[in-house]
């Protein structure tokens, strides 16, 4: 493919030191190759053209897995490396990222039980397991997570996962990233590049009205999900970019229907599977779907068909069937799947493919990520973290697999204990909400306290738990702009806040953004 490069605007030439690294895309892959690239030693610049977050990785089913259905489809190496990075990040990340038990009854019209039994064996000896716990079989007569069952599911088998604050991964390893010394930018859309030379000219607009800028960058990394192939015919100048298969996942949530912590996972009759997860301490998220999507990534809603479906699965296997009347919030998405040709969207590859184009001679290099799931950003990172090393020349060494994500720096099993301590410091404070913080913020939940003696110093409360102080910890350290960016992707709580609630909330951030540029604070 030939990229030839948009011409410039007029925009003011605006030129920093040369960057080695410009990244268009603030989702899980681009931050995560920025915290890898600039713990390497490489000069980083990232641009998301809205709130970090706020596309396909926070649209996810929450979860670090190996991906069980994936053996069906001989995805070997892509389970192996899933299984793998479970514990990489469960250690990386302790206060996002924690073990779950999930429950697969067995159904005897759909896979045989052998088949599951021998798939689980696969699952459970492929990745290097230490911390989380094998499979087991349970009887649903017996056992309480078959209470919720109906009654003609007798067996079935328990194995382990993870559960992951999909949209706080992101920010964190955009934070890292940033303590590394790369620049992160939200709200500012890559609009053009050109080559000069070898190096790329590439041209920003702030979407909120402050103008444009030109950056120069010897790389530029294409990680725009959805949006990849937009940006490589409208920045790029490329009219052959078709490179990405859009399919559309819809979850539901409903009050939660079990009290333990179990989740469940559900055979269809069409082969495919559903969860139904612990969300929230109050809730039971069920999803996802499969299907092709055409149009905008950013005006993707859940389908009637879509809530039919999901209810009527779920209800196979609840003894309460879950109606429509009971969903109180739906979220859809669009994963950007490289577009392998395969017929169905379920069985389209959920692997990535990096691909280069340029460089050795043919001007400045860009590559481009097409795919992959949550679960295996890190090691993308480390992938394409090759690539730049072919291109750029080697800095130092490979250093994520042994780190740890801002907030995460203690270990797996003394999360309960960091609450504890928490608490005593910061006696005021009810445990629930002190929980709430430290699943958020790890040891960073001090950080956002700080010199805090009474309910009082917290500042206004917005509702829920949500109170003035973290609100600006958000604004001044996490790059929150809006009532959105915290409500739904620093945290979940949205789900508990009415619009009255949100629109003093945004009222409430934009004065104090105002403020800000008024005093000459910045953003």
């Amino acid at each position: 493919m030939e990229l030839t490069g948009c011409p410039s605007s007029d925009a003011e030439e605006y030129v920093s030191d040369v960057y080695d690294i410009f990244i268009i895309g603030g989702g899980i892959n681009g931050c995560g190759i920025a915290r890898d690239a600039a713990g390497r030693g490489y000069s980083v610049c990232l641009a998301e053209m809205n709130d970090l977050a706020s596309g396909t990785s926070s649209w996810s089913s929450k979860l670090i897995h190996g991906g069980f259905r994936y053996l069906e489809h001989y995805e070997f190496r892509l389970v192996r490396e899933a299984l793998t990075e479970r514990e990489v990040l469960l250690r990386s990340a302790p206060h996002i990222i924690w073990p779950m038990r999930f429950v697969l009854p067995h159904h005897k019209d759909m896979r045989p039980a052998w088949l599951l039994r021998l798939g689980l064996f696969l699952y459970d000896h492929m990745g290097r397991r230490k911390l989380l716990p094998g499979t087991t079989s349970v009887d649903l007569r017996r056992a309480p997570v078959g209470e919720p069952l109906k009654p003609l599911f007798t067996k079935g088998f328990e194995y382990s996962d993870c559960w992951v604050n999909d949209a706080r991964l992101v920010v964190l390893n955009a934070k890292d990233a940033e303590q590394h010394g790369a620049e992160i930018e939200t709200r500012t859309q890559v609009t053009s590049v050109r080559r000069e030379g070898d190096i790329w000219a590439v041209t920003t607009a702030d979407v909120t009205g402050g103008g444009e800028r030109v950056r120069k960058a010897r790389l530029i990394v294409n990680a725009a999900g959805p949006w990849v192939d937009k940006v490589l015919g409208e920045a790029f100048g490329s009219n052959r970019a078709k490179n990405v298969r859009l399919v559309q996942g819809s979850h539901i949530v409903v009050p939660k229907i079990h009290d333990h912590d179990r989740a469940y996972i559900f055979q269809n009759a069409d082969e495919r599977i559903i969860f139904a997860l612990p969300y929230e301490q109050d809730y039971t998220l069920i999803g996802t779907t499969d299907q092709d999507y055409n149009g905008d990534p950013a005006n993707v809603k859940i389908s009637d068909a879509e809530v039919s479906y999901l209810c009527n699965a779920a209800s196979e296997y609840f003894k309460k069937p879950v109606l429509a009347a009971d969903i109180v919030w739906t979220y859809s998405g669009v994963r950007p799947l490289y577009d392998d040709g395969a017929s169905a969207a379920q069985e389209a590859t959920r692997d990535y493919v990096l691909r280069a184009d340029g460089g050795a001679g043919e001007g400045p290099a860009v590559v481009n990520i097409f795919g992959g799931k949550i679960t295996t950003f890190r090691k993308l990172a480390e992938s394409m973290l090759e690539k730049v090393e072919e291109i750029l020349g080697a800095r130092k060494p490979a250093w994520t697999a042994n780190g740890t994500l801002p907030g995460g720096d203690f270990a797996v099993s003394e999360f309960d204990a960091l609450v504890d301590a928490v608490v005593r410091d910061y006696p005021f404070l009810e445990r629930t909400y002190v929980w709430r913080l430290v699943r958020a913020y790890g040891t960073r939940a001090r950080i956002l306290l700080g010199d805090a003696k009474s309910t009082g110093d917290m500042g206004r409360s917005f509702g829920d738990t949500l109170t003035e102080r973290e609100v600006t910890y958000l604004m001044d350290h996490e790059w929150a702009v809006d009532a959105d960016d915290v409500i739904w992707r620093r945290s979940k709580l949205g789900i508990r806040f009415d619009k009255q609630q949100v629109a003093a909330l945004d009222s409430w951030m934009h004065g104090k953004q105002t403020g800000r540029v008024a005093t000459g604070q910045g953003g």
